[in-house]
């Protein structure tokens, strides 16, 4: 039974009778107008369309998490969080019209075949796949389907006159969900967890145990940007790191009976050693359980910028034709009482821009502009203050570094030059990359981002339609350096290696690695 993201996913099904007397009371004229639509309308009418917005609108006025899903929406929602697809287990990019395999992923049948990072895709079934202007669905249609069938590729490879014929038996392929896992200083490990699917439990474990294994007394648990998944996942994951029969998040509907807690159990691998939690305002649900419960505990610091609040548990119900209904049913408290959920009493558009209005209002660089009223004052169980009022709000406030913001910036994100040039630069240097940094610790030692590079990276964006900026470079140059490099690492060796690089200067985690040093847990009373 796996427990979602803003709530529950039970599937319920409803009693016959029941249905039968509660639409006998209560849906008496829709049945009317459907019927009079039908029968009487001057044009044809789509009543199953009528029926599906119908249903949006009305889910619409109630909050914004409860929703309708169709059957395709359903299993494209869920795919993340299950933690695998039918596929043939390549991380591809499109360069220049031409298909660019980056990455197979471990144990996935490419990998078992021999295919290589930087091998081209150049047909699929026959079907030629260069020249054109070819998307990421056209790829994953083509590429994806079911377990044990067969598809048919050949491959251009730097070096070899004649293409290269695969045919792959589509196999389950494995979602990771957590992005890095490494030694952050000789004594502290880091885990960079992107969402809560059903394998982070285990994921999780296994990153604890690797590192252990290399010396970890402390840990830093990264949920920053990690928008939540399975309230299951967050529970396992929260039980690793509190010790036994600590209440970590407790439900509650419209009764007091309703009532429903979680706690955890002795099984944790890391109850003991300091522990800091890293959230902003793109953690949401699983990942302010977590959070929540650290800091309600005292078993942690939590350091960053306030959660985002989303704090909803939901139902999911199931229509007949496959599509269902995620309708909203309790609330999510952490162990003190704070409610999870941030107001939404003003409407879903309003609901979705409080970023933008917390940003506008100086939230992200001032945290003295963050006012709470007494009564959402909360105490923790060794008597800390904490607030509630929707989200979690850090021991520790970062500001969100805008130093290197510039348009000229903006515009390399938004037309995809960083990708682009560095899967392109990674194509061409790929044999001196290799012969030169043998491994990633020699790359991360001394490979360095050179003027030259940064000519072809100019030069690039301006091929692109991205002016050449002076001012923009001057601005946000030591940035754009930054990311190249670990751009380039995570095209030869991984999203891990990625974030080993980009964190150097990651300010919540320079932050976290002070205070592992400092006497905060101490004089805090903390329990580590």
């Amino acid at each position: 039974m796996y427990r979602l993201v803003t709530g529950l996913l039970l599937l319920f099904a409803v009693p016959q009778v029941f249905a039968q007397r509660y639409a006998s009371k209560e849906t008496e004229k829709l049945d009317y107008l459907l019927y009079f639509l039908n029968n009487n309308y001057v044009d044809s009418v789509n009543t199953h369309e009528i029926v599906e917005d119908g249903i949006r609108a009305m889910l619409k006025e109630l909050d914004p998490h409860s929703i309708y899903l169709t059957k395709e929406e359903l299993k494209e929602m869920d795919e993340p969080l299950v933690g695998n697809f039918d596929g043939i287990g390549v991380q591809f990019n499109i360069l220049e019209d031409t298909i660019v395999v980056v990455n197979t992923i471990v144990g996935g049948p490419s990998e078992k075949l021999g295919i290589l990072a930087g091998d081209k895709i150049v047909e699929i079934e026959g079907e030629k796949m260069t020249g054109m202007k070819i998307k990421n669905k056209d790829v994953i249609d083509r590429l994806r389907g079911p377990r044990g069938t067969v598809v048919k590729v050949s491959i251009y490879r730097k070096g070899v006159k004649k293409l290269i014929d695969y045919s792959i038996t589509r196999d389950k392929i494995p979602l990771t969900s957590i992005d890095a896992t490494y030694m952050a200083d000789p004594e502290t490990g880091y885990i960079k967890l992107s969402r809560f699917s059903a394998t982070s439990g285990n994921e999780f474990l296994e990153s604890l145990e690797k590192l252990k294994s290399q010396g970890m007394k402390h840990l830093v648990i990264d949920l920053t940007g990690n928008g939540g998944g399975y309230l299951q996942t967050a529970i396992d994951i929260a039980d690793q790191v509190l010790g036994d029969k600590n209440l970590v998040v407790y439900t509650q509907g419209r009764t007091e009976s309703s009532r429903v807690d979680y706690s955890s159990t002795s099984k944790g691998l890391f109850e003991k050693g300091k522990l800091i939690v890293l959230i902003d305002e793109g953690s949401a649900s699983a990942s302010e359980i977590v959070s929540g419960a650290v800091q309600d505990l005292d078993r942690g610091l939590i350091i960053g910028r306030r959660s985002f609040g989303k704090g909803l548990v939901q139902n999911s119900f199931p229509f007949p034709d496959g599509s269902a209904m995620r309708m909203t049913t309790a609330r999510y408290y952490t162990p003190a009482g704070r409610c999870i959920q941030k107001p939404y009493e003003d409407g879903v558009e309003d609901y979705y821009d409080d970023l933008n209005e917390r940003f506008k209002h100086g939230e992200f660089t001032n945290r003295d502009s963050i006012q709470f009223a007494d009564s959402l004052k909360y105490y923790t169980v060794g008597k800390r203050l904490v607030y509630g009022g929707g989200g979690i709000m850090p021991d520790i406030f970062i500001s969100l570094d805008t130093t290197d913001n510039s348009r000229y910036l903006t515009d390399l994100y938004r037309k995809g030059v960083f990708n682009r040039f560095t899967l392109k630069y990674v194509d061409t240097h790929r044999e001196e990359l290799n012969s030169s940094y043998s491994d990633f610790a020699k790359f991360k030692k001394s490979f360095k981002v050179t003027d030259d590079i940064m000519k072809e990276f100019t030069d690039f964006g301006t091929q692109e339609e991205v002016e050449f900026d002076a001012e923009g470079i001057e601005r946000s140059g030591h940035f754009i350096k930054r990311q190249i490099r670990a751009l380039i690492a995570n095209q030869v060796w991984g999203i891990n290696e990625y974030y080993q690089c980009i964190n150097e200067e990651n300010p919540i985690l320079k932050e976290a690695l002070m205070q592992m040093k400092s006497d905060s847990f101490k004089n805090l009373k903390l329990r580590y």
